[in-house]
């Protein structure tokens, strides 16, 4: 066998190791399995591509209730290591540096068309659904990073230590790369992600989630109706996540 095959032979081989130990339970009834390439792409649809638009004008500075939303749902509060390592989702505030204006609103994953931690991957961990939605799969992800520093938006955190309070349907585990999944499960059975629930619960109606493909969806009409931007669009990323108003 020549050194090239026996190369070739021993990335399998890890591979195949890391998938096995992948599967291994968490905690009661979570496995790493729930975000496994295969399974996700066959649950997605190729004529959608899923979106949210963040009205930034609407989104109040003192109001958490899509970060707590988006903590509760997925089990990553006090989940073993500093919530601020965390990057599912965060506020952040800007200021108009001329009127001194500034503007609250919240980030997470842009779910880019072109992804760049999506290259970036020597896995192929980091993926993008047929539907748009950017995932990570805990079977082949080995912890390098990459796509974190390839992240323009900051939208992506490693679990440094043994997690807690495990989600079967949001599975997590050490040493592995993890961000927002515009909570899929939900997409899946027909839901809208738990932010966007808990921002109309809280009476602002900051965030609108649909499908851009379609023009007769909530999202599209309100981006056909008005100007929206994206968070770095120099770099022709394409994002799923618009801002109005910024």
């Amino acid at each position: 066998m020549s050194c090239g095959a026996k190369k070739d032979v021993s990335r399998r081989d890890f591979l195949r190791s890391g998938a096995a130990l992948a599967t291994m339970q968490l905690a009661p009834g979570v496995t790493l399995m729930a975000f496994g390439g295969s399974e996700a792409q066959a649950a997605a649809d190729a004529g959608k591509r899923w979106g949210l638009l963040i009205d930034a004008s609407k989104c109040a500075p003192d109001c958490n209730a899509c970060i707590t939303a988006c903590q509760d749902e997925n089990g990553w509060k006090g989940s073993g290591h500093a919530e601020t390592d965390v990057q599912w989702i965060r506020k952040v505030t800007l200021k108009d540096k001329s009127s001194g204006r500034e503007t609250s609103l919240p980030v997470m994953c842009q779910h880019c068309e072109s992804p760049p931690c999506v290259d970036v991957c020597p896995t192929g961990a980091s993926f993008k659904r047929k539907d748009g939605i950017v995932l990570v799969d805990k079977h082949i992800c080995i912890g390098c990073r990459y796509c974190m520093m390839a992240c323009p938006f900051k939208a992506r955190s490693f679990v440094h230590e043994p997690v807690t309070n495990q989600k079967t349907h949001a599975p997590r585990g050490i040493g592995t790369v993890e961000s927002c999944t515009l909570c899929v499960h939900r997409v899946d059975a027909g839901r809208i992600p738990a932010c966007v629930e808990a921002c109309a619960a809280a009476g602002h109606g900051a965030m609108v989630f649909g499908d851009l493909l379609d023009p007769d969806s909530d999202i599209s009409r309100r981006l056909a109706e008005y100007p929206s931007v994206a968070l770095r669009p120099d770099l022709d990323l394409n994002p799923g996540v618009r801002y109005r108003e910024i």
